[in-house]
């Protein structure tokens, strides 16, 4: 790749490195100049730009990260569309990040230009919540490193080892004079780390601390069918030859290790009768706060083995009882920006007169033997977006109609005839309050593919001052549109047969444009002859 100054003459086809205002506009980083791009520099008196032309062998950063994305993500995991050189890997449920990290370093150690960064290995992760990020620095990655990369990646590097539903009994000995209370209080903080974990507490027992009741206990849980067996004991167990593993080996099973290098948690005893789990539990494990014992249950609930070994290797990270909480970077808008992927919702605009059209209401007319409106939302249905929310108006029945069965919720607009800020306003008013940004889609556009609104969705984030995204193809702007939840507020108070384009001039700051290739993005069908060229294969561009 070359990079450096270009004279502005020359810079066609080159990948502008700094944002340059050109007039009334501004080109942003990554744009790839076109000649109108640079008859406008020009006209602006810019006589260079700082840039970059890839050589033949190098591969574009947004295909380079595609490909390591595919080749290092494994099961359990789905993967964002590429932005700017990053793709994100996301948990599609519950569970534990599964990590090699040899073979990860082998990868970042290939070239500067390709990284890749996971969370650690045997992370709780919950559903939406980022698990790793490919990112290629510089606008494209060499071709031979990217070959030696994918190389060293071999398959599924990371991968989330999801939670199993497993049943668990509870027993707990008691000593005389302890306090009923402190049992109940156990019960409840166990049932809850179960469920946390996909699991369950299918039964609890109490009785007395003594080796004989504990054996009796531990055998009659192994034979009422329990996954994994969890014994608290009155007092705490202080060596191997304690109540709790002679009971444990009474009954048939076997103390394979005692003690942890992980505080709290330390006097976690592992143990086994047949091949169900027996946990002898720390004190601490009575109080709801982190400690060993949640990261041995973690892993037993993901199905991945632990022996002493694994115990005995948890001490990097194992002090636990001083990690203060860590805030969560924010938004210049307040708003947490969590590692994980964006709650976007898509509104189908579907409420007009069709006035246009005639007689017809263009929302239901046939197109490819569906009627228009379901191509809208189908594509958002088939996006990341959720959920998906229709604006009806004008024969709001007919509308219902054309998607019945379709998961979608439905936002009655009747103020519809006083033009399109009221649509936008009914639609708006019917999201749910959490979630972080709308796609503002229109039903008469059925040329969008799904791929457009994931692109949107991937290159969405405000941080990085990317709040507002618009798609592009050939330098021209199209629709949907996405919304960061805090233009909503402006977007409200918009009046009239308009929509929010007029808020993207007041916050071309926060305004990303979005190459997508697709020529659907200019194309609504207002009018019989465009619904003609529709038919023909033809497209008539807005």
């Amino acid at each position: 790749m070359r990079f450096g100054p270009f004279p502005v003459a020359d810079a066609v086809g080159a990948i502008l490195a700094h944002s340059r205002k050109a007039g009334a506009r501004t080109l942003k980083k990554g744009r790839v100049l076109t000649e109108a791009d640079v008859a406008d520099l020009a006209a602006a008196g810019v006589e260079q730009v700082i840039a970059a032309r890839l050589d033949p062998d190098d591969v574009p950063e947004n295909e380079a990260a595609r490909r390591i994305a595919e080749r290092v993500a494994g099961g359990g995991l789905s993967a964002s569309a590429p932005f700017t050189g990053r793709v994100n890997l996301f948990a599609e449920e519950p569970g534990l990040t599964a990590v090699d990290p040899v073979r990860l370093d082998a990868l970042n150690l290939v070239d500067e230009a390709i990284t890749v960064a996971t969370l650690p290995p045997f992370t709780a992760v919950e559903t939406g919540q980022m698990v790793a990020t490919i990112k290629i620095i510089p606008f494209a990655a060499p071709g031979p490193a990217l070959e030696d990369v994918l190389a060293a990646a071999g398959e599924a590097l990371v991968r989330l080892a999801p939670y199993r539903p497993l049943a668990a009994i509870l027993i707990q000995t008691r000593l005389p004079g302890m306090k009923e209370s402190i049992l109940d209080k156990t019960v409840a903080v166990t049932r809850a780390r179960l469920s946390s974990v996909g699991g369950r507490l299918a039964d609890q027992w109490r009785t007395a601390h003594e080796a004989d009741a504990v054996a009796d206990a531990v055998a009659r849980a192994r034979d009422a069918g329990a996954d994994l067996i969890l014994v608290a004991g009155a007092s705490a167990i202080v060596d191997r030859r304690d109540v709790l593993p002679a009971g444990i080996e009474q009954a048939g099973g076997v103390v394979e290790h005692f003690g942890m290098p992980v505080d709290p948690g330390n006097l976690l005893l592992l143990a086994r009768i047949g091949a169900v789990p027996v946990l002898g539990l720390p004190g601490c494990a009575r109080s709801p706060k982190l400690n060993g014992f949640d990261w041995v249950l973690q892993r037993l609930a993901a199905g991945i083995p632990v022996d002493r070994r694994a115990i005995m290797a948890m001490g990097s990270g194992g002090l636990l009882a001083e990690i203060p909480t860590r805030p969560q970077p924010r938004a210049e808008d307040g708003t947490p920006a969590a590692p994980r992927a964006p709650r976007i919702a898509a509104l189908v605009l579907a409420a007009g007169r069709s006035t246009r059209m005639g007689a017809a209401n263009k929302m239901v007319v046939p197109v490819d033997g569906r009627p228009m409106v379901a191509h809208a939302v189908e594509a958002a249905l088939a996006s990341k977006a959720r959920p998906v929310v229709v604006v009806t108006g004008h024969d709001p029945d007919a509308v219902r109609q054309a998607l019945a069965g379709q998961p979608v919720a439905f936002a009655h607009n009747p103020d519809f005839a006083h033009g399109l800020a009221t649509s936008l306003k009914a639609g708006l008013a019917a999201l749910p309050k959490d979630i972080d940004g709308a796609l503002v889609c229109l039903a008469d556009m059925p040329l969008v593919p799904p791929a457009v609104l994931d692109r949107l969705v991937a290159a969405w984030n405000p941080v990085e001052g990317r709040a507002i995204c618009v798609p592009t193809v050939a330098g021209r702007r199209g629709n949907p549109i996405l919304w960061s939840r805090r233009f909503f507020a402006e977007m409200l108070a918009i009046e009239g047969d308009v929509g929010a384009r007029g808020l993207l001039a007041a916050h071309a700051d926060q305004v990303v444009e979005v190459e997508t290739g697709e020529a659907g993005i200019l194309v609504d069908v207002d009018t019989p002859d465009a619904l003609a060229q529709l038919a023909n294969g033809r497209t008539a561009a807005a």
